[in-house]
């Protein structure tokens, strides 16, 4: 019921009204209230200070397969920095060619969001990197097994001494954990929408601020606000109008396998919209491939509402000036295996 009532009460609250084409300097002032830019220098994570030294050994990590029994899956490979961030699949596919049960959100700008997962199971990214690590259907690896592979090869040992120079044992899976945090808080992605939020009134063309007003009225924003344009928040799916079970399976009731809260059966954390035009497809499901699609769906909803296709069009075109600029990462060159590294297995555990 909380949901319920912060929902509809930011939405009752957003009832300004735009001309056709809104006035840059009010829009933004409006927009300001709602939504935030993004930072132009690396964010900072609580209590993990990152160094040149920990982002290097971070992108190593993140790009390792090594890092899954396998031997096959790194983190790359569901969340792709070259396809948006993630793998443009419906669910993803790990250990044992297995089908995950939801969609990979992006790792782009995940620093900014609240907590990882769609369920906001892990409270920061540092938390999160140790989840697919161990399970069964992802990486299907052991914080043992990561160690030992790790401390097998003297070049990986190194990079953890610099990373970590305090501590008396730098090779742990917390300090793995870390690193991959420090080098993915480092994804962020600047778009048109931080140009125009910094100032620049003619960083997003007129469509594009035709459907941020729009997005604003109606109520998106009331879900998808603050710096990630979502990310921030949990809510029901279905708080109007629950969608069909092809979108919203019955059987995940999301947020609840966290809390054991009935009011958090069917509760998301809201998608944040960076870079959506570039990563269908949608929901947690991934049953959406069509972003036109994916609005209207939210507005019926969650807004209960069915917006034409005219506006539709406007509020998409807003979205695509979420879209940033992808920092360039190269390939990292991986340190060699000897012969103490455990050799992969691609044996699935029941």
């Amino acid at each position: 019921m909380r949901y319920l009532l912060s929902s509809v009460a930011a939405i009752l609250l957003a009832t300004t009204a735009y001309a056709a084409d809104p006035v840059p300097a009010d829009l933004r002032a409006s927009a300001l209230e709602i939504f935030k830019p993004l930072p132009s220098t690396t964010p900072s994570v609580s209590h993990n200070p990152i160094t040149p030294e920990k982002i290097a050994l971070g992108k190593a990590l993140f790009f390792d397969p090594r890092m899954s029994a396998s031997g096959v899956f790194s983190c790359n490979s569901c969340h792709n920095l070259g396809t948006g961030g993630d793998d443009n699949l419906e669910t993803s596919i790990g250990h044992g060619w297995q089908k995950g049960p939801r969609n990979a959100p992006t790792v782009f700008n995940a620093v900014f969001n609240i907590a990882q997962f769609w369920d906001g199971r892990a409270d920061d990214l540092a938390a999160q990197a140790k989840g697919p690590v161990q399970a069964g259907v992802e990486m299907a690896n052991t914080p043992a097994q990561v160690v030992a592979t790790l401390n097998s090869m003297p070049e990986y040992v190194g990079w953890f001494k610099a990373a970590f120079p305090a501590d008396k044992d730098p090779v742990s899976f917390d300090n793995f954990a870390k690193a991959i945090e420090a080098f993915e808080a480092t994804l962020t992605t600047p778009a048109p929408f931080d140009a125009f939020l910094n100032g620049d009134d003619n960083a997003m063309t007129p469509a594009q601020l035709q459907g941020l007003a729009l997005f604003i009225d109606k109520g998106c924003s009331s879900c998808h606000s603050g710096i990630n344009v979502g990310g921030n928040g949990y809510f029901p799916f279905g708080l109007i109008e629950k969608p069909g079970a092809d979108v919203l399976p019955e059987k995940d009731k999301g947020r609840f396998a966290v809390t054991a809260t009935a009011d958090d059966s069917y509760v998301f954390r809201a998608a944040p919209l960076r870079n959506v035009a570039e990563t269908a497809p949608y929901f947690h499901s991934g049953k959406v491939w069509d972003l036109k699609q994916a609005v209207g769906i939210m507005a019926a909803s969650q807004l209960g509402e069915k917006v034409n296709e005219q506006d539709t069009d406007l509020i998409v075109a807003f979205l695509t000036s979420l879209t940033g600029r992808v920092p360039e990462v190269t390939y990292p060159i991986l340190p060699a295996e000897t012969d103490a590294t455990p050799r992969p297995s691609g044996v699935i555990v029941k």
